[in-house]
């Protein structure tokens, strides 16, 4: 691999580690602050703000290992500084308080290290900074010196107050752990590394949509109202929704379950050719998330089967309802057109649900098919007699 591709892998770990890292500010942070927003690369990396008002910006910087120190000349401390004069007013003493956050340690007796939050010594650390910033140095950070050491020592002396350091921070692949410590109280037994890919894959989204400005920014509360949801699904009374609809690649499915037993059934009552592929999907989807559901030890077999026997129960009733609407001498239009309304009615109802306050409808919906895939129900009112020709099931 070339030098550029690892570089440019560091870099993609590096934008990563700061949205990833944004979670970890929210569930840290976020109790102290309940009025408070985040927001990702509007007013800097990172920013908290109230009512639309930056009250905290932070830089980001993540680096690989941990045999470099953080000191007065490097590079990324002057990047920061140089952003910090453009973008953030330095000398106004209401301003936003302003944090670096990075992997590295700064090295002791540095200003960076007098700009912690414990043990600070900010005359220390403002008198660093200007000695370095008078030095031949790096070319590279040699404008940002001079445009610091330009400002008046009171703007300086104000810049430098608001500054501090968080050095030490996790690396990219430790911020799971940091962010499951930061939940812990919430953690549901059994379930925890579900429940934290359940927390990321919420917040992937909403990085996203921060970073494409869909999202201008996150409230505290919101956020804290995501989390206890996904947490509520982890109740007895609950389950968490696995397999969601944009996941799912619609015609890779379809094509994969054209022509199971189910799809034929609906074929039978000439069900509308777009319903049905939405169909195999709920079914894809309810088959898959049962599988999953057990795996992970959520359900149990005796609930699921409990759940079918209703769902069986309530068949019986509607199909026995449409045979004895349907006229002796009725054409095969007719019974398609019964088994048709048979079909969408039951599909419609929602009242009977695997536990109480597990209502998406797309799992009863797919578990009627995967009866319908066995044999069990059926739609069409000569169904048996067709299903078992088509499973080579001889009575």
């Amino acid at each position: 691999m070339s030098q550029g591709s690892h570089d440019a892998a560091h870099s993609a770990v590096g934008y990563q580690h700061q949205t990833w890292w944004a979670l970890v500010e929210l569930l840290r942070s976020g109790p102290e602050r309940p009025d408070s927003s985040l927001t990702l690369e509007m007013y800097d990396d990172i920013a908290w703000d109230e009512r639309g008002t930056p009250t905290e910006l932070l830089q980001v910087k993540h680096h690989r290992g941990n045999t470099r120190r953080l000191t007065d000349r490097t590079v990324d401390v002057w990047k920061t500084i140089q952003v910090w004069m453009d973008e953030s007013s330095p000398g106004d003493a209401s301003g936003p308080s302003l944090v670096l956050v990075t992997t590295q340690t700064a090295a002791p007796g540095s200003a960076m290290s007098f700009l912690r939050a414990e043990d600070r010594d900010e005359a220390s650390a403002l008198t660093i900074l200007e000695a370095v910033a008078t030095e031949e140095g790096s070319s590279e950070t040699r404008e940002t010196r001079r445009q610091f050491l330009a400002l008046s020592p009171s703007v300086r002396r104000t810049f430098v107050h608001r500054i501090r350091v968080a050095d030490g921070s996790p690396h990219a692949e430790e911020v799971h752990a940091v962010a499951r410590t930061a939940l812990q109280w919430t953690l549901p037994t059994g379930h925890e590394e579900l429940f934290m890919a359940m927390v990321w894959k919420w917040w992937d989204g909403q990085a996203l949509a921060l970073l494409q400005s869909r999202l201008t920014s996150l409230d505290v509360g919101s956020a804290q109202t995501a989390i206890a949801e996904i947490r509520d699904q982890f109740t007895s009374e609950n389950l968490p929704t696995l397999v969601n609809l944009l996941d799912v690649n619609e015609d890779e499915v379809g094509e994969q379950h054209r022509t199971r037993p189910f799809v034929q059934q609906m074929e039978w009552v000439v069900y509308p050719p777009r319903n049905l592929q939405k169909a195999i999907v709920d079914y894809y989807r309810a088959y898959t998330q049962a599988t999953q559901w057990l795996d992970e030890d959520l359900i149990g077999v005796a609930e699921l089967e409990r759940f079918e026997a209703e769902l069986i129960d309530e068949w019986e009733r509607e199909f026995e309802w449409m045979a004895e609407g349907l006229a002796e001498n009725a054409d095969d239009k007719a019974r398609q057109a019964a088994g048709r309304s048979l079909l969408r009615t039951l599909l419609g109802q929602t009242g009977i649900t695997v536990r109480s306050r597990y209502n998406d409808p797309f799992f009863a919906r797919g578990h009627r098919h995967a009866l319908a895939d066995a044999g069990k129900v059926g739609w069409h009112p000569e169904f048996e007699d067709r299903i078992k020709q088509l499973l080579h099931v001889h009575a």
